[in-house]
């Protein structure tokens, strides 16, 4: 723990170089480097992002990740991304920020925000979707939570950190548009709305260079484009060369290597200006002085009760029921009731790997149950290891099953199937879970599958044989709690899928490229990731992103939309609870359906866009027959796409359709708005063809006035032929040499010379 410190130094010049260069490496695996001497503390930074991890080990044993102090385990992101409430996941940070305090660690590192761009991904159950749109606007919460009470947060792994497969060196090869539409939004959302006072690089490589040494990614567009102005750091062992990662833009190297003589080197050979040095020592210092007041606070103590009822809240709105045949669920607890699978007695809560929090207490279903004094039947059925299916367990389940009124059947993926570090295989759960589940609805129909996983996982085609799944991702250490008050009826399911579950892995348009070979990965799906390349494609999916059902039914009409700027437009619709007897919350999307979208595998004007893209959404709360209006503001990146020929954002005039729903395949109503283009154009040059001048508002009275002249002169080159008028609208101005000999350079010369003179 670091001695309160009034910081003295407040600017690098005053540094030596040798200073300047400590500034920008760790302590150890955990502080920062302080300079005692000048009054600049080595303040901690540690794990999150789900909760701190703040390390008991010592002795060179820092790394050991199963040694934490007590902290409250908030659900990890694949949880509390499906609930689709803002404001809870700030209340969430804002608890994780207090903890902080109490433990005087200056930095949480976390959110992780990369897109889910496969259901293997291993790092799945951290990460909040595949739609950047979502990520972005929950996992804000977090910072603004975090950093609301003095300490900083880290947003990760910037960027493109979509596997675990070869994650240290493998080159991610992706468009410049799937960058900007899919994989960055996220990190420049809260960037500019939340601003972080740390991002962490991502240890792969973006396009053959890695993200520690990536001037492009951490200066030109983090800096300079979203105005970032806190530091960034490595992940811990992605800095390679500490001079390319200072010249990129990288503050902080972590954990240290030992190479601060490599820095100033740098500067003494000019292969690192001074300047650069000065300005990455500066937000070090300038970040000791955000977190002093937060670090001083001695004797501060959060309330642990506070905190996990936080969780509890949590828990409850990151389930998802996916189906509820005959309305089996809510359970009534005077019935006989049979619980079946061990992880209703050792909960999955959380994922495995850095983030692995060690709870201040942990409550399963069993325990719940048996504190509401609920009388059932328990029967693990199998275990928790990679041992073959016990036949005792399995019949001692069987017969649980047979002589009770309702199963609530628990499934899911154990911790070694799952984790940081390694990517999963397949998509199934555990064998001798799924023989289980069929022998068990051999002998009762009534069951409710309750999962635990960390991402997708394969319902099909054991889906048909139950009727009600209940999606609990991982829940955290309030989990079992949480889960009785959704079983038994306390509380109505609000979760909605952040994540496409589809009905086989091959399914997945980023399958064929995943996970990569030779040390690289092809993002060849583009922007055509979740449920953009499903809905697009009219692909079958066993569940589709934003579904969710209740105990309540709800009705969503009286759409209205209206412009409210040139790029702009405001979304209105009724919501209500149809229910007679259950309060209860439902979640309005907006996706923007784009102007006359290309149909895939056609040719045309436009570019090839998704069907459609969450644009907003708002949770509502209802009483029984309640209804309320939302509302929900679309600005211009609402209808904008990333054009790689202008590399910047355009908007496409014309009529967008504004569908609001229940889910990506659940419209209640499509309004159209007619949004004005943003104008722009590029200059035409001898590259352009004849066709695309006479798109072009001045290059088509200049290709008028030529083709007018030239019919006057009676150089008629295609003569009638219908082939070769074709082959000249497409060739490129300076080569209609092709066509029509040395004329070809007089044409060039009248289109250049009258386009530059009308266009000065």
């Amino acid at each position: 723990m670091t001695d309160n410190l009034t910081i003295g130094v407040t600017e690098a010049n005053e540094l030596s170089v040798k200073e300047q260069a400590s500034l920008t490496s760790g302590q150890d695996a955990w502080h920062l480097q302080g300079i005692p001497s000048k009054g600049i503390p080595g303040y901690m930074i540690t794990d999150g992002p789900h909760g701190l991890r703040k390390t008991t080990a010592g002795n060179g044993d820092e790394m050991n990740l199963d040694r934490s102090v007590p902290a409250t385990c908030f659900p990890p992101a694949a949880g509390l991304s499906s609930s689709w409430n803002p404001q809870l996941v700030r209340e969430v940070g804002e608890a994780m920020g207090e903890e902080c305090v109490q433990e005087k660690v200056a930095v949480i590192l976390g959110p992780g925000v990369n897109i889910k761009r496969n259901p293997l991904g291993g790092r799945n159950f951290e990460y909040w979707s595949e739609d950047p749109y979502l990520a972005g606007h929950e996992a804000a919460g977090i910072v603004d939570g975090v950093q609301s009470k003095g300490v900083g947060a880290s947003l990760k792994h910037f960027a493109v950190n979509n596997q675990e497969t070869d994650r240290f060196r493998v080159s991610a090869l992706v468009s410049e548009r799937a960058l900007r539409e899919i994989y960055l939004p996220a990190f420049e959302y809260i960037v500019k709305h939340s601003r972080p006072w740390t991002v962490m690089c991502s240890y792969n490589k973006i396009n053959g260079v890695y993200s520690s040494e990536n001037h492009w990614l951490l200066t030109d567009v983090l800096r300079k484009e979203w105005g970032f102005d806190g530091i960034v750091m490595s992940d811990w062992g992605a800095d390679h060369n500490r001079v390319a990662a200072l010249n990129a833009g990288l503050n902080l190297e972590m954990p240290p290597s030992g190479t601060d003589e490599q820095v100033v080197q740098g500067v003494e050979n000019g292969t690192l200006k001074r300047e650069q040095l000065e300005t990455m020592a500066q937000a070090m210092i300038d970040l000791a002085h955000k977190a002093e007041d937060a670090m001083n606070q001695d004797g501060y103590r959060y309330n642990v009760d506070d905190h996990n009822n936080t969780a509890r809240r949590a828990a409850r709105e990151s389930m998802v029921l996916l189906k509820n045949e005959e309305h089996v669920l809510p359970v009534k607890e005077q019935d006989h009731i049979a619980v079946i699978g061990e992880f209703a007695r050792t909960p999955r809560y959380q994922g495995s790997g850095s983030s692995r929090i060690n709870p201040t207490r942990l409550t399963s279903f069993l325990d719940a149950a048996q504190e509401r004094g609920v009388s059932l039947t328990f029967a693990p059925g199998y275990t928790l290891d990679q041992s073959p299916a016990d036949t005792q367990l399995e019949q001692e389940a069987v017969d649980a099953a047979a002589q009770a009124d309702t199963v609530l059947m628990f499934m899911g993926l154990p911790d070694y199937d799952e984790s940081e570090g390694f990517d999963r295989t397949t998509l199934a759960m555990p064998a001798k879970q799924l023989e289980l589940l069929g022998k068990v609805t051999a002998a009762n129909k009534r069951v409710v599958v309750i999962l635990s996983n960390g991402s997708a996982v394969t319902m099909t085609p054991w889906n048909e044989s139950v009727p009600a799944i209940l999606e609990t991702w991982l829940l955290g250490q309030a989990g079992g709690v949480a889960l009785a008050d959704i079983v038994f009826g306390d509380v109505s399911p609000s979760g909605r899928l952040a994540q496409t579950i589809p009905v086989e892995l091959t399914d997945d348009p980023s399958t064929i490229n995943w996970p990569g070979e030779e040390h690289h990965v092809n993002y060849g799906e583009g922007v055509f990731v979740g449920y953009r390349y499903y809905d697009t494609f009219h692909k079958p999916v066993a569940y589709p992103f934003g579904f969710g059902l209740g105990y309540a039914d709800f009705a969503i009409d009286e759409v209205q939309v209206r412009a409210t700027g040139v790029h702009a437009a405001q979304v209105r619709a009724k919501v209500t609870n149809l229910s007679q007897d259950t309060a209860a919350s439902h979640v309005v999307q907006v996706y923007v359906r784009p102007v006359e979208p290309k149909v895939p595998g056609e040719a045309s004007e436009h570019v090839a866009r998704p069907v459609h893209e969450l644009k907003g959404f708002a949770k509502v709360y209802l009483e029984p027959g309640q209804s309320d209006t939302v509302t929900i503001d679309l600005d211009e990146r609402a209808f904008a796409y990333w054009s790689e020929e202008f590399h910047d954002w355009r908007i496409e005039g014309g009529e967008y359709g504004i569908e609001v729903g229940s889910s990506s395949r659940d419209i209640a109503a499509t309004v159209p708005v007619t949004i004005a283009g943003d104008g722009k154009r590029k200059p035409l040059t001898v590259w352009n063809t004849l066709d695309e001048w006479r798109k072009d508002p001045v290059g088509k009275a200049v290709a008028g006035e030529l083709m007018a002249k030239l019919r006057e002169q009676g150089a008629d080159f295609t003569g009638g032929d219908t082939s070769t008028e074709i082959f000249m609208n497409t060739l490129p101005i300076n080569s209609l040499t092709a066509l029509m000999g040395p004329q070809g350079n007089q044409v060039e010369d009248f289109l250049l010379g009258e386009y530059a003179r009308r266009t000065q």
